[in-house]
């Protein structure tokens, strides 16, 4: 690769399956600037935009949120830890595929032969998925009926590998950070709080499809059992009543604004 070879919006868009407002948007919030400009102000990527481009994309796989990205990059990495820690990723994702293929075939086949599959087996898929463990599991078979939880099961599996990063990483950094500004007494009506809540809305939505019943049940697993919920046994269902008053008060603030 030559050291002077650039690469405009549309062609760095198209080799890495992005697309041209993506890379605007990134360029907007600095995460991934371009290091040159024609003399028509039209933006060109070098090689070394194109290895953070790889960075940013590599961090996205393991579950952070842009915001995260960004200060990891800004902090500096090592690209061989990097590679390392992707590459384990895919491997443990690929692993726990196949055990999910195996316990949705039986639960497929349960289905198909007109039987109610167990309880049990539609709570070890979510288990496996890495979205429930067996607090969280439990917690869920009993704010949720059966349709419910295959409903979410199956959304999950669409997902595939994201699925445990957005449940395991990505939606508790965001819980993390909502209680901090919540404590740091930021009002609910601050943009920071509305872009927050509005990308929790739209993992909600990824994982919920949508449905309004579904959602309001999830809702009230948390709502009941946060401690089980969250994985933290000490999380007080007080707190956690405060916090989701807080993030109601952002939602119906908050016009529908494009997420992130």
């Amino acid at each position: 690769m030559s050291i002077d070879q650039t690469w405009k919006v549309g062609t760095l868009a198209d080799a890495s399956g992005l697309t041209v407002r993506t890379l605007h948007h990134w360029d907007q919030i600095g995460l991934l600037s371009p290091s040159r400009r024609t003399a028509a102000g039209h933006r060109e990527y070098t090689e070394q935009d194109v290895i953070r481009l790889y960075q940013v994309l590599a961090l996205r796989r393991l579950g952070l949120g842009l915001e995260s990205i960004a200060t990891c990059l800004d902090v500096g990495v090592d690209p061989v830890r990097l590679v390392s820690e992707h590459l384990a990723t895919v491997e443990a994702s690929l692993a726990a595929l196949e055990s999910l293929r195996q316990r949705l075939a039986h639960i497929h086949g349960e289905l198909a032969a007109d039987r109610a599959p167990e309880v049990s087996a539609l709570i070890g898929a979510l288990r496996t998925m890495g979205g429930a463990g067996p607090e969280s599991a439990r917690a869920l078979g009993r704010h949720l009926d059966g349709d419910q939880l295959r409903a979410l099961a199956d959304r999950a599996a669409g997902l595939g590998p994201a699925a445990h990063y957005l449940l395991e990483v990505e939606w508790p950094e965001l819980y993390r950070r909502a209680e901090a500004m919540r404590a740091e007494g930021v009002a609910p009506t601050s943009p920071r709080v509305r872009k927050l809540v509005a990308r929790m809305d739209e993992l909600s939505s990824l994982f919920t499809g949508g449905d309004d019943g579904l959602s309001t049940a999830v809702r009230s697993a948390w709502r009941h059992e946060p401690a089980a919920l969250s994985g933290d046994p000490t999380a007080p269902a007080d707190a956690w009543h405060d916090l989701t008053t807080y993030l109601d008060h952002a939602r119906r603030q908050s016009p529908s604004e494009e997420r992130s």
